[in-house]
C-alpha cells in the first residue's frame, strides 16, 4: 500500500475507534493531576520505561527533528551522580523517586534529518545557522519533555518536573564528549499523596487569552 494512503486510512480508523479521551481522561492528564514531591517505593519497571519512550517518540516535532535525548536515572549509582548537580531539596526528591529522567537536547539533531525527514533536505538550514539549530532543538525537546509527562500520567504514573539544577554540571557528568545539553529533569513513579501541597491558582481565560 502507498505509505500516504496507509497513513490516511490509519487516521480515519483511529477517529472511528475513539473520538476523544473524555472527561475522566482530561482529569487524569491535566485538571485533577498533581505534581508530586514525595514518592512511594513502588518501582517503575524497565518495560514501563520502554513503553513510555515508544509513546513519547510518536509525538510531533517540527520536521520530525526529534532532538531530545533521555537518560533514565534508575539505579542508586546514577542518582548519586545526579544529586550533587541539583538543589538540595531536589536531591532528596531524586533519591526517593523510582526514576529521574534527564531530558536533554542535541543541537546537532540536523545530522539525522536525512533519515527522519526524507521528504526534503533540511540539513543546510541548520548547518549554516547554529542559532536556529540551538533554538529549534531546545524548543522541540521542551515539547518532547511535555509529551513524556503527559504519557507517564496516561500510563498511571505520577510526575514531578524540576528545573533547580546546574546545567553545566549535569552536562559534564552525563553528556561529556557529546553535543547534548540538559533541558530539565523529571521524576517519575507513584506519588505519595501525603507530600502534596494545595492546588495553586491558575489564570482565567480572559486574563491571558485572546480570540481574534
Amino acid at each position: 500500500m502507498d505509505p500516504v494512503q496507509e497513513a490516511i486510512e490509519s487516521v480515519e480508523a483511529l477517529r472511528k475507534r475513539i473520538s476523544d479521551i473524555g472527561e475522566d481522561g482530561l482529569d487524569l492528564l491535566f485538571r485533577e493531576a498533581r505534581t508530586h514531591n514525595a514518592w512511594t517505593d513502588k518501582p517503575v519497571t524497565d518495560e514501563q520505561i520502554q513503553t513510555l519512550y515508544q509513546t513519547v517518540i510518536s509525538g510531533p516535532t517540527s520536521g520530525n527533528c526529534l532532538p531530545s535525548r533521555f537518560i533514565f536515572c534508575q539505579t542508586p549509582e546514577a542518582k548519586a551522580r545526579l544529586s550533587p548537580c541539583v538543589a538540595p531539596g531536589n536531591a532528596t526528591k531524586i533519591e526517593a523517586a523510582p526514576v529521574c529522567v534527564i531530558i536533554g537536547y542535541d543541537p546537532m539533531f540536523w545530522e539525522h534529518l536525512p533519515k527522519l525527514f526524507p521528504h526534503k533536505d533540511m540539513t543546510d538550514r541548520y548547518r549554516d545557522d547554529p542559532a536556529a539549530a540551538e533554538s529549534g532543538s531546545f524548543r522541540n525537546s521542551s515539547l518532547q519533555g511535555a509529551y513524556l509527562m503527559i504519557a507517564a500520567r496516561a500510563m498511571g504514573l505520577d510526575i514531578g518536573a524540576m528545573s533547580g539544577f546546574d546545567n553545566e554540571a549535569v552536562d559534564k557528568e552525563f553528556f561529556a564528549g557529546t553535543t547534548v545539553k540538559s533541558n530539565f529533569l523529571c521524576n517519575i513513579g507513584y506519588g505519595d499523596a501525603s507530600g502534596l501541597f494545595q492546588k495553586l491558582p491558575r489564570f482565567e481565560f480572559d486574563e491571558i487569552c485572546d480570540v481574534i
